[in-house]
């Protein structure tokens, strides 16, 4: 029997009732209502569980999952979604009216934007930041790529097997890509390999880069940039996604929003009819193009982001996107260190949300301890208990404390975002992009992560499958030297 992943309600309703309570709401009464109609927790893995529900727990999935959004919320005063009300939250959000060439940002709100409308214009007499580079843009399109394929083989797997499949094989710390070759058999059966991953992303299996949804948001991005330039709004994200992004390609989020959209749903209540996964990681993913397009102008990246990520997030998961991309625009411009582009990116989230508070502790234990393992066991005490490991908290947290530590060093950034777990493949991803992106040069980056991606991408999306990351750069160089 075909078991859909990321849709059943009965799956669906064990991650509302916890999300429910990360965003300040009550759900007790209706999780025991759920439990003693025999209803059960959450798949811990996967996107389904292995025996369907009767019709009668579906349908009080359903009814439970309408309760669950009527339940009042203690934080939306201080986690708004709507631009404006993010803006009125941040009291450092860059002006883009203050960025000139040096890229440096400086208190002010400016002008705010209706939530569909278009990026505030720059003043007059205010000369934009030069588009990155096509080697710069290069390198970040590589890095993305390599360190999302470091970390797909241990994607899902617990902390401690990370740790012991790569000192099986003496890569501990973590140096390179991760292989078979010398594990004992009696460790793979414990702790086997992602196994949609393992044929492609182990180092004795690469041969180019596979596909993979941390590099297919960011082609779609690159598409709907082309045909709708930076004044795209959700519901040219959403017609794209519809022409040219596969439902099976989707995932949590994503998926749930693709399904209300086939149900007649628009943006923004596409993210949030029945959407558990509403704070996760996905809109994060896609948040990279955002930042490379628009060099030194932090603010309008985040908004970019902002109208890319409320087609399927709230709050946190689009705090997350815009962070990502608010940083990224900070280091496109090559002016600056990764601890400044990282507090820039703080700069554009509400400071009292979740994520900047975890964003703002991670930095602060990467910065307090020498030895990484020490700061990751002190994330996952944090967040482990409270949050799904695909979740936008702990994942971004991990992120800025692995480019905190390494310094912005693009081996160390990757390396250390993969060790920390969770979301390996996606965090590797983003640290990689904005420390690759640091770099400059495709050529600054070691030989033994980009030769065996052979400059070939294996994609679902559009006609880019085979391409090279080169050409991906000249799409995008183009993109951002366009108004």
């Amino acid at each position: 029997m075909l078991r859909l992943t990321w849709v059943q309600p009965e799956d669906l309703i064990g991650h509302e009732l916890r999300q429910a309570a990360l965003d300040g709401r009550e759900p007790s009464a209706i999780a025991a209502r759920w439990r003693a109609a025999g209803g059960t927790e959450a798949p811990l893995h996967a996107g389904a569980s292995t025996k369907p529900a009767s019709r009668y727990l579906r349908l009080l999935a359903k009814d439970l999952l309408d309760e669950l959004a009527d339940l009042p919320s203690k934080l939306a005063d201080a986690e708004p979604t709507d631009l404006a009300g993010i803006k009125s939250q941040c009291p450092d959000w860059p002006s883009s009216e203050s960025l000139g060439s040096c890229g440096q940002s400086c208190r002010g709100g400016g002008s705010r934007p209706e939530e569909s409308g278009t990026p505030p214009a720059r003043a007059s007499g205010t000369p934009p930041t030069a588009p990155p580079t096509q080697a710069r843009l290069e390198a970040a399109w590589l890095g993305r790529a390599v360190g999302c394929l470091l970390g797909k083989p241990v994607e899902k797997l617990p902390l401690e097997a990370i740790r012991q499949l790569a000192q099986a094989t003496g890569n501990w710390p973590l140096n390179t890509y991760f292989t078979a070759r010398g594990v004992p058999e009696d460790l793979l059966s414990q702790h086997p390999w992602n196994r949609r991953s393992a044929t492609t992303s182990l180092a004795e299996n690469i041969d180019g880069m596979p596909e993979d949804d941390d590099l297919n948001y960011p082609l779609l991005n690159l598409l709907l940039l082309r045909r709708h330039g930076k004044h795209f709004t959700p519901t040219d994200v959403a017609e794209l996604w519809l022409t040219e992004l596969p439902a099976g390609r989707t995932f949590t989020a994503e998926r749930i929003a693709y399904r209300n959209l086939l149900l007649g749903l628009e943006p923004p209540h596409t993210a949030r009819h029945r959407n558990p996964f509403r704070e996760w990681i996905g809109a994060l993913i896609r948040a990279d193009v955002h930042g490379w397009t628009n060099p030194g102008d932090p603010a309008a990246a985040a908004e970019q982001a902002h109208r890319d990520a409320t087609l399927t997030h709230t709050a946190n998961g689009v705090y997350a996107a815009m962070f990502t991309a608010a940083t990224i625009a900070q280091a496109a411009t090559a002016a600056h260190d990764v601890h400044a582009c990282l507090r820039t990116g703080l700069t554009v989230i509400p400071p009292r949300s979740r994520l900047a508070r975890a964003v703002r502790h991670a930095i602060q234990l990467a910065e307090k301890h020498d030895d990484f393992d020490t700061v990751v066991d002190e994330l996952h005490a944090t967040h482990a208990d409270t949050h799904h490991w695909v979740h936008a908290v702990p994942n971004t947290a991990l992120i800025a404390a692995a480019l905190t530590h390494a310094n912005g060093d693009f081996s160390g950034s990757i390396c250390l975002a993969v060790s920390g777990g969770w979301d390996t493949d996606s965090n590797g991803a983003t640290a990689g992009s904005i420390a690759a992106l640091l770099t400059g040069n495709p050529l600054a980056l070691p030989d033994r992560w980009t030769t065996p991606l052979k400059n070939r991408l294996a994609t679902s999306v559009g006609d880019f499958n085979g391409i090279g990351f080169d050409a991906l750069a000249h799409l995008t160089h183009r993109e951002a030297s366009r108004p």
